[in-house]
């Protein structure tokens, strides 16, 4: 008779290695499979499973633990920094760096019935971000313009869409025109304005130094690219909202 014990014993070995597999190596290698990019500005939402995040968030805290470690602090005895890693850990995945992880937030558009076709701004919108060079923060303000397509969206969505977007690590460059393609997906406007003003902290806290320096970068399409008049409304709206904020 055929001894079936080394075929189990197999199967045994394959089933501890699956189950010792990190779980951010079986997510990875669901992206892969599928040729899907996963830069640090990209969502991999549709890829994690239910609790998976839970099981991420301690793979996290280990590796966090691990540079502590590295950079020579004593976790195991500093009251400071004996829970630094999981709160760490919770921090970029559940705050910082959600629009990674996390689906966009729930968004109900409704018909254009009045046919509304001035442009309207929104702003400023904080938000924050991460330089994806060396992982500091990156904090300003947003406006968005709209000239009105077929469908609308209420106002408080497009501060959850800039936060969704702008919760990952990125460049600034990058970051806006992310966030001009999600609204345009939204509420398919006429014409779309995108006006983004941050300071980065690559350049406060380290480098240059520089502490008042900031960028402003804008994104315009649709009509607000082709039409001059009404960029320039939108230009006008957004630095009247401006020095509307600083009044406060």
């Amino acid at each position: 008779m055929t001894s079936t014990a080394p075929n189990e014993s197999i199967k045994g070995d394959s089933e501890d290695q699956i189950s010792c597999k990190l779980v951010s190596e079986i997510i990875r290698s669901r992206i892969q499979a599928d040729g899907v990019r996963f830069h640090a500005n990209d969502n991999i939402a549709e890829y994690i499973l239910p609790g998976e995040l839970q099981s991420l968030e301690r793979e996290i805290a280990e590796r966090v633990r691990d540079l502590l470690k590295t950079l020579l602090i004593d976790v195991d005895n500093d009251h400071n920094t004996q829970e630094t890693a999981e709160r760490v850990s919770r921090m970029y995945l559940h705050e910082v760096f959600k629009g990674r992880f996390y689906r966009q937030p729930k968004v109900t558009s409704f018909p254009n019935d009045k046919n509304l076709d001035e442009i309207y701004t929104v702003g400023p919108i904080t938000v924050r971000s991460a330089c994806s060079h060396h992982l500091v923060p990156i904090l300003g303000d947003c406006w968005i313009g709209i000239k009105p397509g077929n469908k609308v969206i209420g106002l408080s969505k497009f501060a959850r869409v800039a936060d969704w977007v702008f919760s990952r690590p990125h460049i600034q460059e990058e970051a806006v025109m992310i966030l001009a393609d999600e609204i345009e997906r939204l509420c398919e406007p006429k014409g779309l304005g995108i006006i983004v003003k941050a300071q980065h902290y690559c350049m406060k806290w380290r480098g240059v130094k520089e502490p008042e320096t900031s960028m402003i970068n804008s994104v315009v399409r649709g009509d607000f690219r082709h039409d001059p008049s009404l960029k320039q409304e939108f230009f006008e709206l957004v630095r009247q909202q401006s020095n509307l904020a600083k009044s406060y």
